[in-house]
């Protein structure tokens, strides 16, 4: 008899350890269903679909969602944009910083005044932009000037040089506070050395 009961114990061992195993599985597969089920109905681990927000270039004739309102708060008031024929296929939109740029010249005793503006072919958002952050530029703009010897000032070629400077300035500004530049070029509407 106790030989009987030793070897029963072991077979009811036997049986549980197959049926918790038998269980695992199953729980393995319910559970694996359900996280199939929730991927395949994107509610995790779903590719994100990533919407590209930034300002979109606008062809000529096109109309810009973004663009600033005239008077009244409609846009087209007044006399309505015509576009030329020939050029780029974009629309150009400029904006005029209000105030003159006015700084010290790299190792001179010279001081430059500028009056600038810039433009864009992309929608009114660079435009917004531009008057939202127009004091971080200000002072990205005034940087660049400080650091312009005064023999470019005194060329074409150094002042196409420093343009470009300022337009890697102020896309530089844009980019680190809205994710995207969108100046394409700096004109200078005034220029100063004394």
């Amino acid at each position: 008899m106790s030989k009987d009961k030793a070897e029963k114990p072991a077979k009811d061992k036997g049986k549980g350890m197959v049926m918790m195993a038998g269980m695992a599985v199953a729980m393995l597969a319910i559970g694996g269903g359900g996280a199939f089920a929730l991927v395949k109905t994107g509610m995790i681990g779903g590719e994100k679909k990533h919407e590209d927000n930034s300002p979109k270039l606008v062809h000529k004739g096109e109309e810009d969602p973004y663009a600033p309102k005239g008077e009244g708060g409609k846009e087209g008031e007044g006399a309505k944009d015509v576009e030329g024929e020939g050029g780029s296929p974009y629309k150009t939109t400029y904006f005029t910083f209000p105030d003159d740029f006015t700084s010290n010249l790299k190792n001179s005793s010279a001081l430059i005044q500028v009056s600038l503006a810039c433009s864009t072919h992309r929608d009114g958002r660079v435009l917004m932009w531009l008057k939202k952050h127009e004091l971080a530029i200000r002072s990205a703009m005034l940087a660049v000037l400080a650091d312009t010897p005064e023999e470019d000032v005194n060329t074409i070629e150094g002042k196409d040089r420093l343009q470009k400077r300022l337009t890697q300035a102020i896309n530089k500004v844009l980019t680190d506070q809205e994710g995207f530049g969108g100046v394409d070029a700096v004109y200078f509407k005034s220029f100063l050395v004394q």
